[in-house]
């Protein structure tokens, strides 16, 4: 060990090590949805398939990002995509639904309201 990785005792009897000097914090390889996530989409999913809309879906965790795409026939291209973007977490939101065109269409932090986009509940019209 050489003395910057020399462990020191502090008042409480406690060793720490001292940082590494340019040592990143340790990211996960890859970017999930996590169990409230994929709550919310398992619940919306739920509906539609219900409704008739929609018949598969798939989920991809990709290295920066995470997608759980929707399917109206398994042999389609995705009908929408529901995008998972930790980099743009602090810019445009980490959540964004994405049309089979490419046209986002929301982007936001909450993932509740980015899927409200999708979900067509029935409504009274006067």
């Amino acid at each position: 060990m050489s003395d910057s990785e020399t462990p020191q005792a502090s008042s409480g009897g406690v060793v720490a090590f001292p940082e590494q000097a340019g040592a990143a914090p340790a990211r996960p390889a890859t970017v999930t949805f996590d169990r409230r996530e994929l709550g919310e989409l398992l619940n919306l999913y739920g509906r539609m398939v219900a409704a008739g809309e929609w018949r598969d879906y798939a989920i991809d965790f990709l290295r920066d990002k995470a997608q759980f795409s929707v399917y109206r026939r398994s042999s389609d291209a995705p009908l929408y995509r529901i995008v998972k973007d930790p980099a743009l977490a602090r810019r445009q939101g980490a959540y964004s639904v994405v049309a089979t065109t490419g046209l986002v269409l929301k982007r936001g932090p909450d993932l509740g309201r980015v899927l409200a986009v999708l979900d067509k509940r029935l409504s009274v019209v006067r």
